[in-house]
């Protein structure tokens, strides 16, 4: 008797636990030259771009995880969302800074610098004055390289020093657009590498390249910068050895079409690999999965991934049934070629029924509308916004066939 599951592998919807990171090796790579650069006493920007579910929070995680234990920085991991200005920035930072010295016993080297926010310790924690942090946080969003200069000053004093500071900016879509946050990135940067002595800081920034764009556009030098990090959809090898290892750590075996079906309709995409896997994982029943379990899967999966990730306008739209003939072989054309997610018009209306062609300027303009799909740099040429619907569709389309 198969005894009954108690935890699944998969984190669908949130960062990948240290310890179920995998793949990426060659940015792993280049971002510790950076990281030892720094540790050395030489500041670094990076910008690490991807498109939404690609896995920048998961990356950026691992990549503090190994600035601390193996390069001995102090790490300060801020999640922007919700932010909207320098001043929220401030009381998110004096937030960050506190617990992360609580989580690497370092809050003796701080506290008097931030006495004031520090209150009594508690069962799972220390208690924060979030109130006096946003008293003070217009005069820490004027300092914050004074600020961190002094942080610095007092973590590498004294037994059990540090290297330098990362500080990673993630989740960035509501400042972005917030001209204040461009000036101070770039001041920020010059200040410091024109100092005597310049802090040794990675500052990182996650974000889908359009709000790097975004930042460009409100100041131009913002664009020299940056290193990039562009974060693409995972390889096929690194796919199958993500499952494979998911499954053996609870005892799970898969056979080798099933490892297939399940590599090519998660596209390489963290997100979707840990939607499909739970799902998956839930439906098998002997510890063995199979084609029959995949199949079924990738149906629930689809389902769960247009409730949770699609706006419900553009999950109504998708699911219309005067749209979904033409989803079905446009997806299909899209999956097999090399571009995956740019079309030229004319192409596709050659794999449709004349009904079909009297609805696809219709559908296109309604697609676009909903800022599903944009305008190519050619003439009636297409592209999705997001590679992810693409296989939201595909996907959707396995109940059917």
């Amino acid at each position: 008797m198969i005894p009954e599951k108690s935890r699944s592998p998969f984190y669908p919807g949130q960062p990948v636990p240290i310890e179920y990171f995998s793949g990426r090796t060659e940015i792993i790579v280049k971002m510790e030259r950076v990281i030892n650069q720094v540790s050395h006493g030489k500041p670094q920007s990076v910008f690490i771009s991807g498109e939404y579910g690609i896995g920048k929070t998961s990356l950026a995680n691992y990549i503090r995880f190994i600035s601390e234990e193996k390069f001995k920085l102090f790490g300060i991991h801020l999640l922007c969302g919700g932010v909207n200005n320098l001043n929220d920035l401030s009381v998110k930072l004096g937030d960050s800074i506190i617990k992360s010295g609580y989580k690497k016993n370092a809050l003796g080297k701080v506290r008097d610098m931030l006495a004031k926010y520090i209150g009594e310790q508690e069962l799972f924690g220390i208690k924060i004055h979030l109130d006096k942090l946003k008293e003070d946080s217009e005069q820490i969003s004027k300092n914050i390289l004074p600020f961190l200069v002094d942080l610095f000053k007092r973590l590498s004093s004294g037994n059990d020093n540090f290297n330098g500071i990362l500080l990673i900016l993630d989740e960035i879509n509501g400042i972005a657009n917030n001209p204040d946050f461009a000036y101070f990135i770039k001041s920020f940067v010059d200040e410091n590498a024109i100092s005597l002595n310049p802090l040794p800081i990675l500052l990182i920034l996650c974000g889908i390249e359009e709000r790097r764009k975004q930042l460009i556009h409100i100041h131009q030098p913002i664009e020299r910068i940056f290193d990039i990090i562009e974060v693409n959809p995972m390889e096929s090898n690194e796919v199958e050895t993500f499952y494979i290892n998911a499954f053996k750590s609870v005892g799970i075996s898969i056979d080798k079409k099933a490892l297939s079906m399940l590599t090519y309709y998660s596209g390489g995409y963290p997100k979707l690999m840990h939607i499909i896997g739970d799902n998956v994982f839930w439906i098998d029943k002997d510890n063995s999965i199979s084609e029959d379990d995949v199949l079924l899967g990738v149906v629930n999966a689809a389902n769960e991934f247009g409730r949770k990730f699609i706006d419900s306008q553009v999950f109504d739209a998708l699911k219309s049934k005067n749209y979904q003939s033409i989803l079905k072989k446009l997806t299909k054309e899209l999956v097999s070629s090399a571009e995956f997610v740019f079309f030229i018009k004319s192409d596709i209306e050659k794999l449709l029924t004349e009904p079909e062609k009297k609805t696809f300027h219709n559908f296109l303009q309604k697609m676009k509308k909903l800022n599903v799909l944009k305008e190519g740099s050619i003439r009636g040429e297409y592209a999705f916004n997001n590679k992810m619907i693409v296989m939201y569709i595909y996907m959707s389309t396995v109940k059917s066939s």
